[in-house]
């Protein structure tokens, strides 16, 4: 979009970029249709709901009508295709299982960062919102857990906009926490996540993946034997690439060491383009390993766009 103005977005959201507002929450609620979250793996749950499970049986959704065979349920006969072939027919019905779904939002200190448009906690959030927003439409429960080094919020899954809202006020105060408690580590929240999801459930997993190490990949490789989990990693242009036309040194830290930067140097720019590159490919592959699913998401871009493009790549 070349005329995009992201001043004029913002304010269309009522959002600043940096701060996280209840409005540019609710807005998402027009959008459902751009995610697709049927199931791609088969469903363990044996709770009623709205997939359909693979196995026959009697359960609400109606699959085919067959001859009836001995053994058969009598009170599955169809009389109608019976009475017009006169020849017994059954009704066959796909059972319905219910799937819920799990949102864990990394809201750490890493993730409030954003050079361009949206701070990566604030596209987190955004993320987070159109899957409760979507998972209302289709009837499923929402849980899970939002989390930074701060504070930290379990949500048990509920269904309808109560579930949706009361997750929505969890990335609120979890964004801006009135004190410095309870927090968690990544590797932490997903072993709590371990604890809280079901079998048979969907899990996202929304993080810049910065504090990815063998604690978190065995959470996620227990999580992952019997769920559908979807790793959306969030990144900043800034941590790929420096500045095409830096003049000058900047100064840089990381929050405990800090030193100068040449922006005027190609081979810096090269090397740290190249690092970066290997960092965010090493991730992709580990979480690809464990079977999940990978969604890059950038903070310089609306969610909206960068959705319409690339979910059904």
């Amino acid at each position: 979009m070349s005329d995009f103005n992201p001043s004029d977005w913002l304010q269309q959201l009522a959002a600043t970029g940096v701060s996280l507002s209840l409005p540019e929450l609710l807005w998402y609620q027009r959008y459902t249709k751009l995610l697709d979250l049927r199931p791609q793996q088969h469903i363990q749950s044996k709770l009623a709901g709205s997939y359909l499970a693979r196995s026959k049986g009697r359960g609400m959704e109606f699959d085919e009508v067959r001859h009836y065979q001995p053994g058969d349920d009598v009170r599955t006969i169809d009389w109608r295709v019976t009475a017009r072939t006169g020849k017994a027919h059954t009704k066959l019905f796909r059972e319905e299982k219910e799937r819920p779904v799990f949102v864990l939002t990394d809201l750490s200190d890493s993730m409030h960062f954003g050079s361009q448009l949206l701070f990566k906690s604030v596209q987190a959030a955004h993320l987070a919102a159109l899957i409760g927003w979507h998972s209302k439409a289709s009837g499923d429960k929402l849980g899970g857990l939002v989390f930074s080094e701060h504070h930290h919020l379990e949500l048990k899954p509920r269904s309808r906009s109560a579930g949706v809202l009361h997750y929505l006020h969890a990335l609120q105060a979890v964004h801006n926490p009135t004190s410095g408690r309870f927090g968690l580590t990544f590797p932490q929240a997903l072993g709590q996540m371990r604890r809280l999801v079901r079998p048979g459930s969907l899990l996202f997993v929304l993080s810049d993946f910065h504090q990815l190490d063998q604690e978190a990949l065995r959470h996620l490789s227990a999580i992952r034997q019997h769920n559908e989990v979807v790793c959306t990693a969030l990144h900043d242009p800034l941590e790929r690439t420096l500045p095409q036309h830096g003049s000058g040194q900047a100064r840089v830290t990381d929050g405990e060491q800090s030193g100068w930067l040449d922006l005027t140097s190609s081979r810096i720019r090269q090397h740290y383009q190249q690092r970066q590159h290997q960092a965010q490919q090493s991730v992709q592959q580990q979480l690809k390993q464990l079977g999940c699913r990978y969604l890059a998401i950038s903070a310089a871009e609306p969610l909206v766009q960068q959705l319409t493009r690339s979910w059904h790549d």
